[in-house]
Protein backbone atom coordinates (compact mmCIF):
# COMPACT_ATOMS: atom_id res chain seq x y z
CA UNK A 1 0.00 0.00 0.00
CA UNK A 2 1.19 3.49 -0.90
CA UNK A 3 -0.43 6.86 -0.32
CA UNK A 4 -1.73 9.21 -2.98
CA UNK A 5 -3.25 12.66 -2.63
CA UNK A 6 -3.67 13.84 -6.23
CA UNK A 7 -4.67 12.73 -9.72
CA UNK A 8 -1.20 12.49 -11.36
CA UNK A 9 0.18 10.36 -8.52
CA UNK A 10 -2.90 8.13 -8.62
CA UNK A 11 -2.47 7.60 -12.36
CA UNK A 12 1.12 6.47 -11.81
CA UNK A 13 0.41 4.27 -8.79
CA UNK A 14 -2.43 2.56 -10.64
CA UNK A 15 0.25 1.12 -12.92
CA UNK A 16 2.26 -0.36 -10.03
CA UNK A 17 0.20 -3.48 -9.25
CA UNK A 18 -0.32 -2.32 -5.67
CA UNK A 19 -2.98 -3.96 -3.54
CA UNK A 20 -4.18 -0.70 -2.03
CA UNK A 21 -3.82 3.06 -2.38
CA UNK A 22 -4.44 5.14 0.74
CA UNK A 23 -5.57 8.74 0.83
CA UNK A 24 -4.19 9.32 4.31
CA UNK A 25 -4.71 12.29 6.57
CA UNK A 26 -0.91 12.50 6.32
CA UNK A 27 -1.82 14.84 3.47
CA UNK A 28 -1.96 17.56 6.12
CA UNK A 29 1.77 17.28 6.71
CA UNK A 30 3.22 16.16 3.37
CA UNK A 31 0.88 18.00 0.96
CA UNK A 32 -0.60 20.94 2.86
CA UNK A 33 2.35 21.88 5.08
CA UNK A 34 0.54 21.44 8.39
CA UNK A 35 2.31 20.52 11.62
CA UNK A 36 0.23 17.37 12.12
CA UNK A 37 -2.73 15.43 10.76
CA UNK A 38 -5.09 17.06 13.25
CA UNK A 39 -5.97 20.03 11.07
CA UNK A 40 -7.24 17.89 8.18
CA UNK A 41 -11.00 18.11 7.81
CA UNK A 42 -13.34 15.57 6.30
CA UNK A 43 -14.10 18.03 3.49
CA UNK A 44 -10.37 18.17 2.67
CA UNK A 45 -10.23 14.39 2.66
CA UNK A 46 -13.24 14.09 0.36
CA UNK A 47 -11.65 16.61 -2.03
CA UNK A 48 -8.44 14.58 -2.29
CA UNK A 49 -10.25 11.23 -2.39
CA UNK A 50 -12.22 12.41 -5.42
CA UNK A 51 -9.02 13.49 -7.18
CA UNK A 52 -7.29 10.17 -6.51
CA UNK A 53 -10.37 8.21 -7.52
CA UNK A 54 -10.27 9.86 -10.94
CA UNK A 55 -6.77 8.48 -11.44
CA UNK A 56 -7.45 4.90 -10.32
CA UNK A 57 -9.14 2.30 -12.46
CA UNK A 58 -7.93 -0.96 -10.91
CA UNK A 59 -6.56 -0.33 -7.40
CA UNK A 60 -8.61 -0.40 -4.18
CA UNK A 61 -8.88 3.09 -2.65
CA UNK A 62 -8.82 3.49 1.14
CA UNK A 63 -9.57 6.82 2.85
CA UNK A 64 -8.69 7.94 6.37
CA UNK A 65 -11.40 9.08 8.70
CA UNK A 66 -10.18 12.39 10.14
CA UNK A 67 -9.88 13.46 13.76
CA UNK A 68 -13.38 13.79 15.24
CA UNK A 69 -15.15 12.42 12.18
CA UNK A 70 -15.70 9.09 13.93
CA UNK A 71 -16.33 10.43 17.44
CA UNK A 72 -19.82 8.89 17.60
CA UNK A 73 -21.45 5.97 15.81
CA UNK A 74 -23.84 8.26 13.95
CA UNK A 75 -21.19 10.71 12.74
CA UNK A 76 -18.86 7.87 11.82
CA UNK A 77 -21.40 6.27 9.51
CA UNK A 78 -22.38 9.61 7.98
CA UNK A 79 -18.78 10.62 7.33
CA UNK A 80 -17.79 7.19 6.03
CA UNK A 81 -20.61 7.51 3.50
CA UNK A 82 -19.26 10.92 2.49
CA UNK A 83 -15.84 9.40 1.75
CA UNK A 84 -17.43 6.47 -0.06
CA UNK A 85 -19.47 8.86 -2.20
CA UNK A 86 -16.26 10.75 -3.02
CA UNK A 87 -14.78 7.53 -4.41
CA UNK A 88 -13.34 5.51 -1.51
CA UNK A 89 -13.82 1.74 -1.55
CA UNK A 90 -13.17 1.53 2.19
CA UNK A 91 -12.26 3.70 5.16
CA UNK A 92 -9.61 3.50 7.89
CA UNK A 93 -10.19 4.35 11.55
CA UNK A 94 -7.48 4.92 14.16
CA UNK A 95 -7.85 2.93 17.37
CA UNK A 96 -10.25 0.31 18.66
CA UNK A 97 -13.51 2.20 18.10
CA UNK A 98 -15.48 -1.02 17.92
CA UNK A 99 -19.07 0.36 17.85
CA UNK A 100 -18.13 2.72 15.02
CA UNK A 101 -16.36 -0.03 13.09
CA UNK A 102 -19.31 -2.37 13.39
CA UNK A 103 -21.80 0.34 12.39
CA UNK A 104 -19.82 1.38 9.30
CA UNK A 105 -19.46 -2.23 8.19
CA UNK A 106 -23.18 -2.77 8.78
CA UNK A 107 -23.78 0.22 6.48
CA UNK A 108 -21.97 -1.66 3.72
CA UNK A 109 -18.59 0.09 3.87
CA UNK A 110 -15.48 -2.03 4.54
CA UNK A 111 -13.21 -0.84 7.36
CA UNK A 112 -9.44 -1.02 7.81
CA UNK A 113 -8.24 -0.95 11.42
CA UNK A 114 -5.20 0.89 12.79
CA UNK A 115 -3.28 0.08 15.99
CA UNK A 116 0.02 1.16 17.56
CA UNK A 117 0.94 4.79 17.06
CA UNK A 118 -2.21 6.83 16.44
CA UNK A 119 -1.07 10.17 14.96
CA UNK A 120 -4.43 11.87 15.43
CA UNK A 121 -4.22 11.62 19.23
CA UNK A 122 -0.57 10.86 20.06
CA UNK A 123 1.12 13.52 22.17
CA UNK A 124 4.59 12.19 21.32
CA UNK A 125 5.62 10.15 18.28
CA UNK A 126 7.53 7.17 19.71
CA UNK A 127 7.80 3.42 19.31
CA UNK A 128 4.77 1.62 20.74
CA UNK A 129 4.66 -1.67 22.62
CA UNK A 130 7.84 -1.11 24.63
CA UNK A 131 6.23 -2.30 27.88
CA UNK A 132 4.37 -5.53 28.52
CA UNK A 133 1.15 -3.70 29.35
CA UNK A 134 1.34 -1.55 26.22
CA UNK A 135 2.13 -4.56 24.05
CA UNK A 136 -0.78 -6.53 25.48
CA UNK A 137 -3.14 -3.60 24.84
CA UNK A 138 -2.07 -3.36 21.20
CA UNK A 139 -2.72 -7.06 20.70
CA UNK A 140 -6.06 -6.78 22.49
CA UNK A 141 -7.12 -3.83 20.33
CA UNK A 142 -6.14 -5.67 17.15
CA UNK A 143 -8.09 -8.75 18.18
CA UNK A 144 -11.17 -6.61 18.88
CA UNK A 145 -10.91 -4.95 15.47
CA UNK A 146 -10.45 -8.34 13.83
CA UNK A 147 -13.54 -9.71 15.57
CA UNK A 148 -15.51 -6.59 14.62
CA UNK A 149 -14.90 -7.39 10.95
CA UNK A 150 -11.99 -5.22 9.78
CA UNK A 151 -10.69 -6.60 6.48
CA UNK A 152 -7.15 -5.39 7.22
CA UNK A 153 -5.23 -3.82 10.13
CA UNK A 154 -2.42 -1.26 9.95
CA UNK A 155 0.29 -1.59 12.63
CA UNK A 156 2.23 1.67 12.99
CA UNK A 157 5.51 2.29 14.82
CA UNK A 158 5.28 -0.85 16.94
CA UNK A 159 8.13 -2.98 18.30
CA UNK A 160 8.74 -5.73 15.74
CA UNK A 161 8.06 -8.57 18.18
CA UNK A 162 4.69 -7.04 19.07
CA UNK A 163 3.82 -6.60 15.39
CA UNK A 164 4.57 -10.30 14.96
CA UNK A 165 2.27 -11.14 17.87
CA UNK A 166 -0.54 -9.13 16.29
CA UNK A 167 -0.03 -10.70 12.87
CA UNK A 168 -0.08 -14.18 14.37
CA UNK A 169 -3.15 -13.45 16.51
CA UNK A 170 -5.55 -11.95 13.97
CA UNK A 171 -7.15 -13.47 10.89
CA UNK A 172 -7.14 -10.20 8.92
CA UNK A 173 -3.99 -9.28 6.96
CA UNK A 174 -1.71 -6.79 8.69
CA UNK A 175 0.10 -3.88 7.07
CA UNK A 176 3.12 -2.46 8.86
CA UNK A 177 4.85 0.89 8.85
CA UNK A 178 7.97 1.18 11.00
CA UNK A 179 6.89 -2.10 12.61
CA UNK A 180 9.38 -4.62 11.26
CA UNK A 181 9.20 -7.07 8.39
CA UNK A 182 6.88 -9.78 9.71
CA UNK A 183 3.56 -8.13 8.86
CA UNK A 184 1.61 -9.35 5.84
CA UNK A 185 2.21 -6.12 3.93
CA UNK A 186 3.82 -2.69 4.18
CA UNK A 187 2.68 0.89 3.65
CA UNK A 188 4.68 4.03 2.96
CA UNK A 189 3.90 7.65 2.22
CA UNK A 190 4.63 7.98 -1.49
CA UNK A 191 6.00 11.50 -0.97
CA UNK A 192 8.73 9.98 1.22
CA UNK A 193 9.32 7.04 -1.11
CA UNK A 194 10.15 9.26 -4.09
CA UNK A 195 12.14 11.85 -2.14
CA UNK A 196 9.83 14.77 -2.63
CA UNK A 197 10.56 16.43 0.74
CA UNK A 198 13.94 17.51 2.19
CA UNK A 199 13.99 15.09 5.15
CA UNK A 200 12.19 11.73 4.87
CA UNK A 201 11.57 9.71 8.05
CA UNK A 202 14.55 7.62 9.21
CA UNK A 203 12.81 4.32 8.42
CA UNK A 204 12.35 5.25 4.73
CA UNK A 205 14.94 4.75 2.00
CA UNK A 206 13.86 7.02 -0.87
CA UNK A 207 13.90 5.34 -4.26
CA UNK A 208 14.26 8.65 -6.13
CA UNK A 209 15.00 12.35 -5.58
CA UNK A 210 11.99 14.05 -7.07
CA UNK A 211 12.69 17.21 -5.08
CA UNK A 212 16.05 17.65 -6.82
CA UNK A 213 14.50 16.93 -10.21
CA UNK A 214 11.99 19.74 -9.64
CA UNK A 215 14.74 22.10 -8.47
CA UNK A 216 16.95 21.30 -11.46
CA UNK A 217 14.05 21.63 -13.93
CA UNK A 218 12.88 24.91 -12.42
CA UNK A 219 16.36 26.39 -12.45
CA UNK A 220 16.96 25.27 -16.03
CA UNK A 221 13.70 26.90 -17.10
CA UNK A 222 14.52 30.16 -15.32
CA UNK A 223 18.04 30.24 -16.79
CA UNK A 224 16.69 29.55 -20.29
CA UNK A 225 14.14 32.37 -20.08
CA UNK A 226 16.71 34.86 -18.75
CA UNK A 227 19.23 33.88 -21.41
CA UNK A 228 16.70 34.61 -24.14
CA UNK A 229 16.03 38.17 -22.98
Amino acid sequence: MLTAYDYPTALALDECELDLVLVGDSLGEVELGMDSTRGVTLAMMAHHVAAVDRGLSRTHLVADMTLGSDSTVQTAVLNARTLRDAGANSVKLEGAKIPQVEAIIAAGIPVMGHVGLLPQTAEVYRKQGTTEAEADQIVEDALALDEAGCYCIVIEAVVADVATRVTDAVTAPTIGIAAGATTDGQVLVSTDLVGQLPEPPPFVTPRANVRQIVIDSGRAFADEVRAAQ
